[in-house]
């Protein structure tokens, strides 16, 4: 166990946020993994705040110690300062609930999230005294595992772990928890217990490199959802309860990995969803319920249960809010149920400039679309509206950048225009936030190249020049940032030893743009010989074989490719939920879309 006096005496006093390394919070579990058949250290790689915003940490944690025998504690990223004090007081990564030592622990689970998260994870391994490469390690190390959205191609972290969950995690970690103890039990060595995890359904092992088709829940409604969330001290990224109504789209947008990889649609029902809201509200004391989704408003009860939400907690001063909304989706009649509890602002992602890109994109959405969302947001008394959009697209021109400005601007007049009419005109604003197309596995653009880090440059440029307007703020990602993103969501197995030479030249926290260095990174890849473009601005042909190809996340590569063809004819696919079923792949093997209070379809 780690020595607390050091700890809270000699080394937090020193450090920013000592509150991200204190646990001991509001509905934390604490059980010895000393005490328990089977103990998981549920590792996220970035800072605490980001880490305990993230929903599918909070499900991990519940179930694991909702059995007896069973134990999850977490462990987050520390930031430089920290990081620092660890090394030179030799404090090794340890669990926020009892202070156990990281390697004390029989699994480590990573959560992959973000592809510009890959340094912190060898930071942590480091810390934790456990050896990078899988292949190094020996009987007393923990089976180092990983699952998330990155996980659907796990080539250029494959040598750092010894298995990846792919798909949904709720059903799988109680399978691999259950497994490791009952191996434990049997006296099997570390290897014995590698190999008998790896035959477990949705389970990659990358030293066989073994086919794996994802894990599925195929009833969302019973599968476990917190009643508790563990409160953090500080504010974290998303501090609010988040309610998640449903997981899948079926909108298609041909850029969107989470919208193909999380196929097909589940929604929970709306008795448990409010009986979900009620128990968090009660155990965590937040002030808010986000319904949480890829598309919340496509719920197909979400006025309903918007109305009842408010109508329970409004005059209790909890707010209920939509994070993101597609604009055809949104209605003034939500607006009026939302905006009776406290306003929290409305997202809006067009995506991009014109009809022409929207369809390439298959948004299925149309300027006239935004405009009346936009409409019914100004009208019920919001001031303010975020947007969202892309550039680098496929089939991109200067004129998709162009309607990107000038549908910014009309909005903003739209805006002042409806505010006007109460002498609000001049609070009126609209913040921009324009990112570069990153193209991901499992997408029908997938095949497309990144635009090079000239042209994206060329294109923020182009738009900032367009977009100077008072009231109208506009923010871009980070060019290269993108860039390495591209690289390591499209690339193999030949780039660990970038990423390896990277964490040792000091590169952590490459998402946060204050910590990011292009500089060290670049030196990474020239010590090791690697050209990043390489991956990021290469174009793969329809047949070439693609270092993802052995991982089914349920859609067919048929069913991409078709896509991808429709997407160079400017072609609708319709929402297969209205229209006919766009044969994707992912209504297989007894897996279905399911609806809030509807049957199997």
């Amino acid at each position: 166990m780690i020595d607390k006096k050091v700890l809270y005496e000699e080394i937090l006093p020193s450090v920013s946020q000592p509150a991200r390394y204190v646990g001991n919070e509001l509905n934390s579990v604490r059980r010895s993994p000393k005490e328990v058949e089977a103990s998981i250290l549920l590792a996220f790689p970035d800072v605490y705040e980001v880490g305990m915003s993230y929903i599918g940490f909070k499900i991990l944690y519940e179930i694991v110690n909702n059995i007896p025998e069973f134990v999850a504690e977490r462990a987050f990223a520390p930031w430089p300062d920290m990081e620092a004090q660890m090394r030179l007081r030799e404090i090794p990564l340890y669990g926020l609930e009892t202070y156990e030592p990281a390697k004390s622990f029989d699994v480590i689970g990573f959560t992959l999230q973000y592809e510009l998260t890959y340094t912190n994870v060898l930071a942590m391994l480091e810390l934790a005294g456990v050896p990078l490469e899988a292949d190094a390690r020996h009987e007393g190390d923990p089976i180092v595992i990983a699952g998330g959205p990155c996980a659907s191609n796990p080539e250029p972290m494959a040598a750092f772990f010894d298995l990846l969950v792919i798909g949904d995690g709720e059903e799988a970690i109680v399978d691999l928890m259950s497994e490791v103890a009952r191996a434990k039990r049997e006296g099997a060595k570390r290897a014995d217990i590698v190999n008998r995890l790896a035959v477990i359904d949705g389970v990659y092992c990358p030293r066989l490199k073994n086919p794996v088709s994802r894990r599925v829940v195929t009833d969302l409604d019973e599968a476990e959802f917190p009643r508790k969330f563990v409160v953090p001290f500080l504010e974290a990224v998303h501090d609010r309860v988040a309610l998640e109504v449903m997981r899948g789209c079926t909108r298609g947008c041909r850029f969107c990995q989470a919208g193909m990889i999380y196929r097909p649609v589940r929604e929970r029902g709306l008795d448990n969803l409010c009986s979900l809201a009620k128990d968090l509200v009660k155990s965590t004391g937040y002030d808010e319920i986000s319904l949480l989704s890829l598309s919340s408003a496509d719920y197909t009860q979400v006025e309903e249960l918007s109305r009842k939400l408010v109508q329970e907690y409004a005059d209790k001063g909890v707010a209920v809010s939509l994070p993101s909304l597609r604009v055809d989706s949104f209605s003034l009649e939500l607006a009026k149920e939302l905006e009776k509890s406290r306003r929290t602002g409305l997202t809006f992602a067009p995506e991009a400039g014109t009809q022409r890109m929207r369809d390439v994109i298959n948004k299925g959405v149309t300027e006239e679309d935004l405009m009346s969302a936009a409409a019914d947001a100004f009208e019920s008394g919001w001031d303010l509206i975020k947007l969202y959009f892309m550039i680098g697209l496929p089939y991109e021109e200067d004129e998709d950048l162009d309607g990107i400005a000038d549908l910014s601007r009309r909005v903003l007049e739209l805006g002042r225009n409806m505010a006007g009419k109460r002498n609000k005109a001049g609070r009126v604003r609209v913040n921009v936030s324009v990112s570069s197309f990153v193209p991901k596995p499992h997408t029908p653009f997938q095949w497309h190249a990144q635009n090079s880090r000239e042209e994206l440059m060329r294109k923020q440029n182009y738009l900032k020049e367009r977009m100077r307007v008072r009231g109208l703020t506009v923010s871009f990602h980070n060019v290269e940032a993108s860039f390495l993103e591209a690289a390591f969501a499209r690339g193999g197995r030949e780039l660990a030893p970038a990423i390896a030479r990277a964490a040792a030249l000091g590169c952590r926290f490459d998402g946060w743009s204050d910590q990011f260095r292009p500089d060290l990174w670049a030196q990474a890849f020239k010590d090791v010989g690697i050209d990043p473009s390489a991956w990021a601005n290469k174009s793969y042909a329809y047949d070439e074989p693609l270092p993802w190809d052995h991982i089914d996340m349920g859609v067919s590569k048929r069913f991409l490719v078709r896509e991808a063809e429709r997407a160079a004819r400017a072609e609708l696919t319709p929402d297969c939920r209205t229209g006919a079923c766009a044969a994707c792949g992912a209504c297989a093997d007894g897996v279905k879309t399911r609806l809030a209070g509807e049957a199997w379809r």
